[in-house]
């Protein structure tokens, strides 16, 4: 298993980084960044295609190690989802937003907004800004299903305390400790040894 959360490893998965094609409109190449997202497989992508804010929000590291993690990540497709659907686009300038609504995966059911930003002609995913709909229920239930997977066979315990501290948290902090890291270790903190 992975150094911290799996949560952060799934929201990758649902949410890695992908091309956009050239000579469309923005809009268009906004949805198609998002909706391609979904499968991309490509270790270089994480660094052309996402901002390293992106990256640090989603494989919960920093700097450096947070570009190597998604690397790693990026070619086990199977946790990704099977589509994505992107509505709500609103463009304002070298920045946007966009609801993108997700089928398969870790994050099956949910709907999050996304925002982007324009660097060298090409978007970039930024951040996960929030979500527009949120199942606690399933994503639980499909957290606590990758756990078991996981640790089939281990001893460790921290996943199972990490899966009670999500399941002990309200809606708001359970939305919280997904889309920021400083949150989850807030939230995880009795669970995760020095």
């Amino acid at each position: 298993m992975r150094k911290l959360p799996l949560i952060a490893a799934c929201l990758a998965a649902a949410l890695a980084v992908s091309a956009c094609g050239g000579g469309e409109s923005d809009e268009e190449q906004i949805i198609g960044a998002v909706e391609t997202s979904a499968i991309s497989s490509n270790p270089a992508d994480c660094t052309e295609l996402a901002t390293q804010a992106f990256l640090e929000q989603t494989e919960f590291e920093e700097g450096h190690d947070a570009v190597e993690s998604c690397e790693e990540s990026a070619e086990d497709t199977s946790d990704d989802a099977d589509s994505i659907s992107v509505s709500n686009v609103e463009l304002n300038g070298s920045s946007a937003t966009a609801d993108a609504a997700i089928e398969g995966g870790s994050f099956n059911g949910q709907t999050v907004t996304i925002a982007l930003v324009e660097e060298d002609d090409n978007w970039k995913l930024d951040e996960i800004e929030s979500f527009v709909v949120f199942d606690r229920g399933k994503l639980l239930a499909d957290f606590e299903e990758a756990l078991e997977e996981e640790g089939e066979g281990s001893e460790d315990k921290v996943p199972s305390c990490i899966l009670e501290e999500l399941e002990g948290a309200s809606e708001v902090q359970l939305e919280e400790a997904i889309l920021s890291p400083e949150a989850f270790l807030s939230l995880a903190s009795g669970c995760i040894s020095a």
